[in-house]
């Protein structure tokens, strides 16, 4: 049995210590926001956030993520502190700007995004890059970094 922490509550899972976050979020516990991409932690849809970093969830063993602070982008907003129901800024952006186009990979980028803007609320476009490696492959990428301005300048 495996204790975890995902968006403020505790569960416990019944699982191969090497089984990977990502199946755990979405399978053991119905979390299916958080995106299966690639498998190899090389596109980002599997983003989450572990104790306030962002990690591809599909490269992490599940023991490795026990006891740990772990939000999805269920839990987004909850996490920030917002009212059930609210949505994180940056969720609010990305629909203000239509960031999306199919969606696929936008969780990630979204869970990406908040953690950059928690770290660093004024990026430079230079850390915008080192920060977004996530693939996107219906190219939003001047949408995303549009949606970061955004957010940096009321920050």
């Amino acid at each position: 049995m495996t204790a975890l922490k995902v968006n403020g509550l505790l569960r416990t899972v019944d699982v191969d210590p090497d089984t990977p976050l990502l199946w755990v979020l979405r399978e053991d516990l119905g979390l299916t926001g958080t995106k299966f991409g690639c498998g190899a932690a090389a596109c980002g849809a599997c983003t989450v956030h572990v104790d306030g970093a962002p990690v591809r969830s599909c490269s992490m063993p599940v023991s490795a993520a026990a006891g740990a602070d772990i939000v999805t982008i269920e839990g987004l907003a909850a996490s920030a502190g917002l009212a059930d129901g609210a949505l994180h800024p940056v969720q609010a952006a990305w629909i203000d700007l239509q960031v999306p186009q199919c969606g696929y990979c936008q969780s990630g980028m979204i869970m990406a995004t908040a953690a950059l803007l928690k770290k660093t609320p004024r990026p430079t476009d230079a850390e915008i890059d080192d920060a977004i490696g996530n693939l996107c492959r219906c190219g939003t990428y001047p949408r995303v970094r549009r949606a970061i301005r955004k957010l940096s300048d009321t920050t």
